[in-house]
């Protein structure tokens, strides 16, 4: 099975796009995922790959999701979701191991923004949830951005707590995909709970980088956003 799935992306490789959304993915040296490869394919057509081939079995995922072609890995993420449909309680833990133990993989934004959200808070919404925790206390990047992003769905369920908590702690992280990604939970707070975000940006507003304090409030009014933005 994995052998036809990977015949698939094959044919449908398209390498005339690479000048066009390489600057998007940073894959110019140097940059943060210069040594990723990639055959281009788009969203739609990963997605049907993987409700294909959705039955695929663990081992079998585990070469996809290591596999140093980004697509592979994208179509194993959109694998996972896909188990993640009609899973049982049982099926979510092997899910959400699974996904822990080749965290590793999941090694760009949007392997990140896709899956953390959905896998994560699938298994962690009523349990512990110190994981998160340790991950934002990371040095990796990417672990540090699950951390954040997997939150995404606690705010849809009005818990704020974990977001709130963990932007705390990455806050005065050096990488401008940490700003990115606290910015948007706390524009995502504001959306439900304008109160939430207020009180906390008048603790924080003036120890923010500005660029997570400015897109944090721009679905204030203006008045609102002039006021914070001003220093104290």
């Amino acid at each position: 099975m994995l052998k036809n799935l990977k015949e698939e992306i094959l044919l449908l490789k398209d390498i005339s796009k690479a000048k066009i959304l390489s600057g998007f993915f940073k894959t110019w040296i140097w940059e943060y995922w210069y040594w990723d490869v990639f055959f281009w394919l788009n969203v739609p057509q990963e997605r049907n790959i993987a409700k294909k081939y959705s039955l695929l079995w663990y081992d079998s995922l585990k070469e996809l999701i290591s596999s140093p072609i980004h697509d592979e890995r994208m179509i194993a993420v959109f694998i996972l979701l896909e188990k993640l449909k009609k899973a049982s309680s049982t099926e979510k833990k092997t899910i959400f191991d699974f996904y822990i133990e080749n965290m590793e993989f999941i090694n760009n934004w949007d392997l990140v923004d896709l899956s953390a959200p959905k896998i994560v808070w699938e298994f962690l919404y009523d349990k512990d949830r110190k994981l998160l925790y340790d991950l934002a206390a990371s040095e990796n990047l990417w672990e540090k951005r699950i951390a954040i992003i997997s939150t995404f769905c606690f705010i849809r369920n009005e818990d704020f707590k974990d977001t709130i908590d963990i932007t705390k702690i990455l806050m005065n992280d050096p990488h401008d995909l940490i700003h990115k990604a606290c910015w948007w939970m706390l524009r995502e707070i504001g959306k439900r709970n304008i109160s939430v975000l207020r009180g906390f940006l008048d603790v924080h507003k003036n120890h923010m980088p500005r660029t997570m304090l400015r897109y944090s409030i721009e679905k204030m009014d203006e008045d609102e956003r002039k006021r914070y933005m001003k220093k104290d």
